[in-house]
């Protein structure tokens, strides 16, 4: 209970300061008169049975504001004695001081110097169960935003070196517009409903965005201030690595470039000393420190920290890998650009999402079977064996919806399943660069080595890359990669040089194309994004170029997938006809948030970012969006949701089946032709589904 009052009086203090000031002050002057008024009646018992506690009070007030009251409470009293007589002369004076214009004056600039303290943190905020996010960066406010959806109410204290102006109202807009939005929604779904219907739906669904967010300006590096953010109570710590574009000096990025490359030896002292202070015997059990890596440099000091410094049951440490994982996205989005929408959901704390729980199954398909027979509001996925012990990973829109068990009737149900299915070849077009690039070329060679990289002796990807001189020979023109047949130098001036390029590539292939749109993360502000834009209007142009001299042309044969880093340029893009645009930092937000919830995720979402290394023993799981058309033999009939994810995976996994044909798939959803996207939350009884041959299913698989 007193943790409780001094977390809220905190809460209040950093956020109300002035309010709290005066609070304080009016209760000082009400104690003050209940005393006198206690004293005086106390004093005047002997002399009269007129003057009760209250009248006391009353004259108190009136001697403080006029010293001739004392002559009228003497009256009142007949004479009074001495001692009464001078407690009245001591309560005036005492009144006097309190309300002289010198101690007023002190107590102004007491009070201002108390509030602008407030302001830049220097006190100490008592909190316990909340996150902390050390420094600021251009994914920040995303982690801010995803916490919003977290279904219990969320706190978050963020201190940063500086700026403190500009981040709080980054936030105030960021959080401003989701709950506008979201409101927005909930107000669509309800126009239909009769009137009083609609008013108690939405005043029963309205999105209030319950998180309470507390930003300071201070030395990440000190004890002292980390401690007086109550580091040492916090749930979860993220320290967030540096933007090298936020600058308008070129000289000063290329300054930062040359140190991005290097390291980031800020935040590994930030870990050093956030590790310390988690792991030591006063803090509290089982907290999370999510740490950002840019470089292996960087992740190899983490590496060295965490054998050292982490405390089992205290404090563990989790390294994200930023440009890693958005280079294994981004190759992933080439490949199946659906898997964009699928990830938007899947990686967040709205709708369907990722949790875990501990298992004591350590086979993993006797844990999913035993899961598809009494649960139908979650999809059982995989099982995990982790450091901390066991662990099962399913998909659900909560977290409890996998303990409620439902009615799984045996159906009849089946598919008939392409037991030769094999991917059709990728054609991709790579579009500019960005520092990721070598990132997103590993995802492409595990991806080739996944699926066997040559089929009827031809490779299973082709690629092209269109960028310009400089940045082609610093990665040698692609010549690592067998799989890249053609590299066309172009700036983003040379208009009808891409046009030709596109062209001729599509018209050269039967099967579809990927347009990976990428956008240079290495300039400065006020360049961001704009040569990723002008190349969609090359793309779109082209499109547009193609069906005026062919009707018939099918514009779902080029899938445009853009990649922009700030969110402001998102409705320009989408202005084009794109569905596929990929916020980048948006993708590390929502995983470094989902990581402060449930550690757990970390492996699972390694292992589903990264395609089977050719030579390893080890099966990892991916998502893949495959069509309809290619992985049945025939479309599945009419059918529920519980009927198709139960009867392909028995298809899949049937033990009769030769090794190399069991995949183990799981449906999680579907895309239909034109871009809908729909996972299957909720319960799976109540939903009926009919598959066309052109739609796309989104599977859990080994292959």
């Amino acid at each position: 209970m007193f943790r409780r009052f001094k977390e809220r009086m905190s809460i209040q203090l950093s956020k109300n300061p002035g309010r709290v000031v005066l609070v304080v002050i009016l209760l000082l002057n009400v104690v003050f008169i209940l005393l006198s008024a206690l004293a005086i009646s106390a004093l005047s018992v002997g002399e009269t049975e007129n003057l009760n506690f209250w009248q006391s009070a009353y004259y108190t007030v009136m001697m403080v504001l006029d010293a001739g009251g004392i002559e009228s409470l003497l009256e009142q009293v007949g004479g009074g004695g001495v001692a009464l007589i001078i407690t009245c002369i001591v309560i005036v004076l005492i009144g006097m001081v309190l309300f002289t214009g010198a101690v007023i004056g002190y107590l102004t600039n007491w009070i201002s110097g108390f509030i602008e303290n407030a302001n830049l943190g220097s006190h100490k905020v008592h909190m316990s169960g909340h996150t902390v996010i050390l420094n600021w960066n251009t994914r920040a406010s995303e982690i801010v935003n995803d916490l919003m959806y977290c279904e219990t109410r969320q706190k978050v204290v963020i201190l940063v070196q500086s700026g403190k102006e500009s981040i709080q109202k980054e936030l105030d807009e960021r959080i401003a517009d989701t709950v506008a939005q979201e409101n927005a929604a909930v107000r669509a779904k309800a126009k239909d409903m009769p009137f009083f219907r609609r008013i108690f739906y939405v005043a029963k669904n309205k999105f209030k965005g319950d998180i309470v967010v507390l930003v300071r300006e201070g030395d990440t590096f000190s004890t002292k201030q980390l401690r007086d953010i109550s580091i040492e109570r916090a749930k979860s710590i993220i320290i967030l690595g540096s933007d090298i574009n936020n600058t308008t000096c070129k000289y000063e990025l290329q300054s930062r470039m040359n140190d991005y490359e290097k390291g980031n030896p800020q935040s590994i002292k930030a870990l050093v000393q956030v590790a310390e202070l988690t792991g030591a015997v006063d803090s509290d059990d089982d907290q999370k420190i999510i740490i950002e890596v840019e470089n292996d440099w960087t992740l190899d000091l983490v590496n060295k920290i965490i054998a050292s410094k982490q405390v089992h049951g205290k404090c563990n440490i989790i390294p994200v890998s930023v440009n890693r994982i958005l280079g294994r996205l981004l190759s992933q989005f080439s490949l199946m650009p659906e898997l964009n929408l699928v990830y938007k959901d899947l990686f967040s704390n709205k709708g369907m999402t990722f949790f875990s729980e501990p298992c004591k199954e350590a086979d993993e398909n006797a844990y999913v079977k035993a899961k598809l027979h009494s649960c139908t509001h979650a999809i059982p996925l995989t099982v995990m064996e982790q450091k901390e012990g066991r662990f099962a990973f399913y998909a659900s829109e909560h977290e409890k919806d996998v303990q409620k068990t439902g009615h799984v009737s045996e159906s009849a149900y089946k598919v008939f399943m392409n037991r030769q299915y094999w991917v059709e070849q990728k054609n991709v077009i790579i579009l500019g660069h960005n520092s990721k690039i070598k990132d997103i070329m590993d995802g492409f060679n595990s991806f080739r080595d996944e699926w066997n990289y040559v089929q009827e002796g031809r490779e299973i990807m082709n690629i092209l890359v269109i960028d310009d001189k400089a940045h082609l020979e610093k990665m040698d023109y692609y010549k690592a990669y067998p799989y890249v047949r053609k590299t066309v130098e172009a700036d983003i001036y040379d208009q009808e040089l891409i046009f030709d390029t596109i062209e001729k590539f599509v018209d050269n292939n039967i099967t579809d194309t990927s347009v990976l749109i990428l956008s240079d993360d290495t300039v400065v502000n006020s360049d961001i994004d704009a040569n990723a834009i002008a190349n969609l209007i090359y793309v779109r142009d082209v499109i547009n170029r193609k069906k005026a001299s062919d009707p018939t042309f099918d514009e779902g044969k080029l899938d445009v997938v853009v990649e922009i880093l700030n969110p402001k340029h998102y409705d320009i893009v989408k202005s084009y006809s794109v569905n596929n645009v990929v916020i980048s930092n948006r993708y590390i937000s929502k995983m470094v948030t989902q990581l402060g919830e449930k550690d757990t995720l970390f492996d699972f979402y390694m292992d589903i970012l990264t395609y089977d290394e050719e030579g390893s023993d080890l099966e990892s799981k991916e998502i893949y969006v495959k069509k309809v058309s290619r992985f049945f033999d025939a479309t599945p009939a009419p059918c529920t949701v519980a009927e198709l994810i139960r009867s392909v995976y028995e298809a899949t996994s049937d033990p009769k089946l030769p090794k190399s044909e069991r995949t183990y798939s799981l449906v999680l959803g579907y895309v239909k032709q034109g871009g809908e996207m729909q996972l299957f939350s909720g319960d799976q009884n109540k939903m009926e589904l009919k598959l066309e041959s052109t739609d796309k299913l989104i599977i859990f698989a080994t292959h």
